[in-house]
Parts: structure tokens; C-alpha cells; sequence
């Protein structure tokens, strides 16, 4: 017996997203019996389905012919309404679902140091908590456009330039700049930016990079130029080779904490830091409320188990001159 607080009416008797999604497989597919059959039911039933939605409407959604179905302009905005509509729904009754875990690949994108520092530490975790995942990983110290390397997350430091992307914060760090004892024990310790000329510069060799250390000097924010003499692709071939004692090198303290704290490196030209702290995102494109769930729990667990604090500050026992 009808519940009488629900009077007989076309809106409690219609399911409405059941229709949507007949209509949306028959604007996909191009025809009611290629829709029909993914659906599992008959071409007459889809056909009923959207004649039914078009009277209710008052618009024909749909140009008829004995080979194929075309949209109208009226269908063709009620199909892409209604993709994002079911869209939702399905990501509603997954989150809603305690049975629901997510699952499927997520694309990571990195530079080569800032992946081994951040993301590496952190993925056995990551996969214990999500055994649904399959994680993709690239590192590389080139910016990538994440739609041509079909990315879902790309982990950058750094300002960034206005773009569709949307960015999450994960912290911030400082930049410093090292050499190993044994080269400053065989050169000398830099004790001011115009001192720079007498040593071995290791800078980068992108087109996008200014040759330029910024330091404070008398209260200034200035931009000095390296001129370097060595010039590199990667940050950890970076490291390594002032960590050979090959020259000065500035680098971002989480890349180069624990070679400092081993005392490889020591951090020089301090007082004349800008301190300045560099952000470090998790970007991605798309609107938040309509990422898949197995791109947003990469994303929650990122910001709620990244730790940058230490990245922020230098004990002044690391620094020498």
C-alpha cells in the first residue's frame, strides 16, 4: 500500500538516475540496441526510457534515424550534465560504502630528489594502508605537463606559475649552500658572495633557470650571479658531486639534511641567507570534489605524513665561516 505522506506523482515513481544513465549509454553508444545490450536490457525498453524523459522535459534530446542517434543541442547538454551527475553519484556510494577501499593506478610525478626524500620514505606505508593501489612513480628533474604524461599527482617545490593545476601544500624548505669539509679544507670557506669567484660553482643547466644565488646583503635581498662552471640535470647527481668535494653547490635542506647531520656537507654563506622558505606542493588538474578516490587518499595520506619541519630551520653547528 502506497505511504499516503507520498502522494502518486511522476517524481516517486521515476528513477531518475536509472534514466539518466539509459540516456547517457544511448548518446555514448550511438544507438538504443548497442545502449540496450551493455545495459542488459531490451532496445524497446531504452527507447520507452528516453521518450518517457523527453516527454517529461519537453525537448527532444535525440535525432532519430535507422542507423544511428544523434543528440540535439537540448541532449547534448543534458549528456554532459549528466556523465558529471552519475560521476558523482558513483564516487558518493563509494565513500559511503565501508566496504569501499581505493583502488587502480596513481601517477606520480617527481624530481629525482625531491622523490628519493619525500615520496620513498613513505610508499611501503602507503601500500600497506591502500593494498588496492598500484602506484606508477616517475622521477625526473624535467617539469612535465601532467595531462601529456597522463599524471595524477605531481610533487613540485618552488613557486608555481598560474596554471589550471590544483596544489596542496606539504610544507616548506629552505635552500642552503654546501660543499664538503674536504674541498673547503683545500680551498678556503667562503666567507662572503663576493668571494664566490674563487671557487668551483655547481648549477643547473635547464633553459627555465636564472645562474643567480639570491643572498641579503646589508638588509637587501640581492640576486649574485654564479657564473657556474659546472652544471648539472640532477639534483641528486648535484649532491653527490659536493659531496665528492667537487665544489659549492645550494640545495634544499630536506635534499641535503642527512649528509649534513653525517657531516659529508657543511652549509656555508649563512649570515647572508635570504631565508626565504621555499613551498613544496602535491599538485593535480581537475576540481577536488570530482577526483577519484584512489587519487584522493594518495593526496590525504601525502599531507598527513609528510614532514617537512625539520627542512625549516639550521642548527648553527652545521655551518661553518
Amino acid at each position: 500500500m502506497r505511504n499516503p505522506a507520498f502522494p502518486a506523482s511522476p517524481t516517486f515513481e521515476t528513477n531518475r538516475s536509472g534514466e539518466l544513465e539509459v540516456f547517457v549509454q544511448v548518446a555514448e553508444h550511438g544507438s538504443f540496441s548497442a545502449a540496450a545490450r551493455h545495459l542488459g536490457v531490451s532496445p524497446s525498453a531504452t527507447s520507452k526510457i528516453v521518450a518517457r524523459m523527453e516527454a517529461r522535459l519537453g525537448a527532444q534530446l535525440l535525432l532519430r534515424s535507422t542507423r544511428r542517434v544523434q543528440l540535439t543541442p537540448e541532449g547534448r547538454q543534458l549528456y554532459e550534465r549528466g556523465q558529471r551527475v552519475l560521476a558523482d553519484l558513483q564516487e558518493a556510494e563509494a565513500a559511503a560504502s565501508l566496504r569501499s577501499t581505493p583502488k587502480g593506478v596513481v601517477r606520480i610525478n617527481s624530481s629525482s630528489s625531491t622523490g628519493q626524500a619525500i615520496l620513498v620514505p613513505l610508499v611501503g606505508r602507503l601500500m600497506q594502508q591502500y593494498p588496492g593501489l598500484v602506484l606508477d612513480l616517475s622521477f625526473t628533474d624535467e617539469v612535465v605537463d601532467l595531462m601529456e604524461a597522463r599524471a595524477d599527482i605531481a610533487i613540485r617545490w618552488g613557486k608555481l606559475p598560474a596554471s589550471d593545476m590544483v596544489a596542496r601544500l606539504l610544507g616548506h624548505t629552505r635552500q642552503v649552500i654546501v660543499a664538503a669539509p674536504a674541498y673547503l679544507d683545500a680551498h678556503g670557506v667562503p666567507t662572503h658572495p663576493d668571494m664566490l669567484g674563487g671557487h668551483v660553482r655547481i648549477g643547473w643547466n635547464y633553459q627555465r633557470t636564472v645562474p643567480h644565488w639570491p643572498f641579503r646583503l646589508a638588509g637587501q635581498d640581492v640576486e649574485v650571479a654564479i657564473g657556474e662552471l659546472l652544471r648539472v640535470n640532477d639534483g641528486d647527481v648535484m649532491r653527490n658531486l659536493a659531496v665528492e668535494g667537487v665544489g659549492l653547490a645550494r640545495l634544499s635542506l630536506f635534499h641535503a639534511w642527512h649528509d649534513i647531520a653525517a657531516g659529508r656537507l657543511q652549509v656555508v654563506l649563512e649570515a647572508f641567507n635570504t631565508g626565504v622558505l621555499e613551498p613544496i606542493h602535491a599538485v593535480y588538474l581537475g576540481k577536488p570534489e570530482r577526483l577519484p578516490s584512489r587519487t584522493r587518499a594518495v593526496l590525504d595520506f601525502l599531507k598527513a605524513h609528510v614532514d617537512l619541519g625539520h627542512a625549516e630551520t639550521l642548527p648553527k653547528q652545521w655551518c661553518r665561516g
